[in-house]
């Protein structure tokens, strides 16, 4: 591997599979031409060859984001998946056509032209949250109905691989990607003050919230003796924290697919009597603004003066100083395997309505069959991001995959956000909140999808 031979063996034991990398705010205030055959939505039946080369008479095939899918031509693997699309489009004589649709107009263009019968794209990009209302409607096909037994998907997956199943089954697939939200740390900052290396303690078994928390105290301090508190332990957007504690932990907050809420289990409420001891306790947390819960805190480690801190590899750019990362630490009641909530799940999906969808989905499969260049998925952005071999190494085989996804942002008025304030803010008793928020959680988990 370029870059990264040589490293201990140590750290190359476990792999797991990709979960997909925008969270929400959780009420914290947050044309073709006649295809080649009349098929429109049956399922496809599995079989033991890919669909045949078929001239779809000069159709567009359109594949849509909220920014442009189509390839920028600057690398190597760029410059083959453009002329691998030429080549495909001549093949099936066809036009790949890239949509890119503002942010706010997305899911609203989306979702008339699903409801008129014609969707605006034949494959489109979504967030999970947006995603499970749909499904519920009726919008979205399952990867089964436009997939065949041969298809890369089903065998390999190093084309294209399914995302996480949503709502009980399979309907999302994307491009393969190494990624996912660790427990970074200022490095800077720990050699300054001398503190125990995280990366040491998690290869000789002992990373866990009570180290987590030893660590943070000793960062928490007045280095000048002024009074002041001049470094701190950690910094994050409190919702997220919780969030992620809750699932290292072992717990949940929604589950979409049994339609429950998680407040009340025993390991969601030890992870938020945690997280307030951080915030109201031990006090190990910087608030840079006036309200504990604000978003922005999310970017407040960047001011060089916290410890430790959440956050994806996207949001790590223009730092000044030096960083590493680790899994987010285990619960006393956690597991290795999950590590943190995936709020910010997406991949691409085929809506309810599109003409052939299975030779649509094979025409895009075929776009990503071109010589690999990288070892393994994302390995040249992750490479442009860290600067340490251990943290690319830790990313791709200990935290990548280790994402449960979480939807509480897809049900309507879910009062994550309001069980949050009463407690970091309002100082409230967690397992008294945790039973407030029990019947606003339920009676929004029976308003999706009516």
């Amino acid at each position: 591997m370029r870059k990264m031979k040589g490293f201990s063996i140590l750290v190359l034991c476990f792999m797991f599979m990709l979960t997909a990398c925008s969270g929400g705010n959780n009420g914290n205030n947050e044309a073709t031409t006649p295809p080649a055959s009349d098929a429109t939505n049956a399922p496809a039946e599995a079989t033991d060859a890919p669909a045949e080369a078929v001239d779809m008479g000069g159709r567009v095939i359109k594949a849509a984001a909220w920014w442009d899918l189509k390839p920028a031509g600057n690398t190597a693997s760029e410059k083959a998946r453009l002329e691998k699309i030429a080549e495909v489009e001549k093949k099936y004589n066809v036009k790949i056509e890239f949509v890119n649709v503002p942010f706010e107009e997305y899911m609203p263009k989306f979702t008339a032209s699903v409801l008129g019968g014609e969707p605006f794209a034949d494959i489109v990009q979504m967030e999970y949250k947006s995603a499970l209302p749909a499904i519920l409607k009726g919008q979205l096909l399952k990867v089964s109905e436009y997939t065949t037994a041969a298809n890369n998907i089903n065998n390999e997956a190093n084309l294209i691989m399914k995302t996480a199943p949503i709502a009980g089954d399979e309907y999302g697939f994307d491009s393969p990607f190494t990624g996912g939200v660790g427990l970074h740390y200022n490095r800077d900052l720990f050699q300054k003050l001398g503190l125990p290396d995280p990366k040491e303690l998690y290869e000789s078994g002992q990373w866990n919230w009570d180290k987590f928390l030893e660590i943070a105290k000793l960062a928490t301090k007045d280095n000048d003796n002024d009074g002041k508190i001049d470094t701190y332990g950690f910094s994050g957007w409190a919702l997220d924290v919780f969030r992620n504690f809750a699932y290292a932990n072992g717990g949940f907050v929604v589950d979409e697919a049994a339609k429950t809420q998680g407040f009340t289990d025993p390991k969601t409420i030890e992870a938020a009597e945690f997280v307030n001891r951080m915030y109201n306790v031990d006090k190990v947390v910087r608030i840079k603004g006036s309200n504990k819960t604000a978003w922005d805190e999310y970017n407040t480690f960047k001011d060089g003066d916290v410890a430790m801190f959440i956050t994806a590899a996207w949001n790590l750019g223009g730092l000044t100083f030096d960083l590493g990362v680790v899994p987010i630490p285990t619960g006393p009641q956690g597991d290795p395997a999950i590590t943190f909530a995936d709020t910010a799940a997406s991949g691409k999906f085929i809506p309810k309505g599109v003409k052939d969808p299975q030779l649509v989905y094979q025409i895009f499969e075929e776009t990503f069959d071109i010589p690999q260049t990288e070892e393994f998925p994302a390995q040249e952005w992750l490479e442009g991001i860290y600067t340490h071999e251990d943290d690319i190494l830790i990313t791709r085989d200990y935290i990548n995959g280790t994402g449960k996804v979480l939807l509480d942002d897809s049900f309507p008025e879910f009062p994550t956000g309001l069980f949050v304030e009463d407690i970091i803010v309002g100082n409230q008793s967690v397992t008294a909140t945790a039973e407030k928020v029990k019947p606003l959680a339920e009676a929004s988990i029976a308003k999706l999808g009516q």
